[in-house]
C-alpha cells in the first residue's frame, strides 16, 4: 500500500525537480539541495532544544499536550524532508515546520493558565470539608 503512495510522489518529486532545475539551472539547484539539507540536519540537531522548550510551554499552560504531540510531529517530518533532495519534499517539509512555527507561536500569545507550581504545596479544594467516620457498630479495638 506504502509503495502505491509512494510511486506518484516520487514521480512528481522528479517532475518538479528537473522543472526547477531547467528553469534555475544546475549549479542553482545544487547550491538548493546542499541548503536544504543543510538546514534540515541544523534542525534535526536543535531537535532536543525545542522539546525542552515545548515542554516548557506545557508545564505553564501555555500549549496542551495534543499541541505539543503535533508540534514536535512537524518540527521532525518537516526536518527529514528538508533533509530529502527534490523541490515538493522541500516544499512540504516548509509547510511542516511552518504547522509547527504557528502551534508554537500560538502557545505563546496564549494567557499563562497555572496547572501546577512545583514551588507551592497542593492545597486541595477549598470546599472540602475534612472529616473522620467513625464506625459505631464494629467491636474492634481502636489502635492509637
Amino acid at each position: 500500500m506504502l509503495i502505491l503512495l509512494l510511486i506518484p510522489f516520487l514521480l512528481l518529486e522528479l517532475y518538479l525537480s528537473l522543472k526547477v532545475g531547467e528553469k534555475i539551472g544546475f549549479v542553482w539547484s545544487a547550491v538548493w539541495i546542499v541548503v536544504t539539507m543543510a538546514i534540515g540536519i541544523r534542525l534535526l540537531q536543535s531537535t532536543p532544544f525545542t522539546m525542552m522548550q515545548n515542554l516548557d510551554s506545557v508545564a505553564k499552560g501555555k500549549l496542551s499536550m495534543k499541541g505539543f504531540g503535533d508540534a514536535a510531529t512537524a518540527y521532525f517530518i518537516g526536518a527529514v524532508l528538508l533533509i530529502i533532495p527534490g523541490v515538493l519534499s522541500d516544499i512540504l517539509g516548509v509547510i511542516a515546520l511552518s504547522y509547527a512555527v504557528y502551534l508554537q507561536f500560538i502557545a505563546k500569545i496564549t494567557p499563562e493558565q497555572q496547572i501546577f507550581d512545583l514551588n507551592q504545596p497542593y492545597k486541595g479544594e477549598e470546599n472540602v470539608i475534612d472529616a473522620e467516620i467513625i464506625d459505631e457498630h464494629t467491636d474492634h479495638k481502636r489502635v492509637p
